[in-house]
């Protein structure tokens, strides 16, 4: 990674080096819907619903207006090439998107601006923004990222006090079960090639009382899991109570 992230690794605990230059070498990729990225902009849908669903009713939100998110401060982080962030900003949310990989961010930026979409894309961390940050986030995006850090706990935590009073957390992952393992990993990965070998690490996958225990003992209150399944016969995701592979959960600061 030299020369391509120059962060601090050692003051962001959350940082896994391998799994940023791991994304960072397909980030050319971010925004071609037939590319390695491509069930990522079919789940897009699914998360897109969810999170406007979720802040609708959280926030009191008008769905009628054309930009029902004004006024909200939205945070991405590990937002990748940015295929959270601009929608949020479409919707009127003052989006900051921020990713560990240099690359990923030079994409975000490339992308927003050819279709004059403004997002305050940072090459940081949860750790590194805490500290350079003094206004906190309404919404916290925590999407298929935490699968990815080396320490759950302190980007929990970071993303907690990057959180305001009342704020809300949106969190993606995949389960860490045989399930998931046998069709997330070995025949998304290694039979069917929907995504790159070596994108998933079982050991690196989170339960959800993984995630609930911290956020709660954080002084959040935690909702869901919340099942998401894809059809490999459609194509196509949707959402349901199976929580064995994807999830998403919710959690609002008190």
């Amino acid at each position: 990674m030299a020369g391509q992230n120059p962060m601090n690794f050692a003051a962001d605990p959350s940082i896994d080096p391998t799994e940023v230059a791991k994304f960072a070498a397909m980030a050319d990729e971010w925004w071609d819907p037939e590319g390695k990225f491509k069930p990522l902009h079919q789940f897009n849908p699914i998360r897109l619903g969810f999170i406007r669903r979720h802040l609708m009713a959280h926030f009191d939100l008008d769905e009628r207006l054309r930009q029902p998110l004004a006024g909200l401060r939205l945070l991405d982080i590990g937002c990748g090439g940015g295929l959270l962030s601009v929608p949020m900003a479409r919707l009127g949310a003052e989006v900051t998107g921020v990713d560990a990989a240099e690359a990923n961010i030079g994409t975000a930026r490339h992308h927003a601006s050819q279709i004059g979409i403004e997002v305050d894309f940072r090459h940081s961390s949860s750790e590194s923004l805490l500290a350079a940050e003094t206004k906190p986030f309404d919404v916290i995006l925590n999407m298929e990222v935490i699968e990815h850090t080396a320490d759950r706990q302190s980007f929990l935590q970071s993303c907690t006090d990057l959180l305001a009073p009342g704020g809300m957390m949106i969190i993606a992952t995949l389960n860490r079960t045989r399930k998931a393992q046998a069709l997330a990993i070995f025949a998304a990965e290694q039979i069917l090639r929907w995504l790159p070998p070596g994108t998933h690490e079982y050991e690196k996958l989170v339960r959800p009382d993984e995630i609930r225990q911290p956020l709660e003992s954080f002084g959040l209150e935690v909702t869901g899991p919340f099942g998401v399944a894809f059809n490999p016969l459609t194509r196509t995701w949707s959402e349901g109570r199976d929580v064995a592979i994807n999830y998403m959960m919710v959690a609002v600061k008190g």
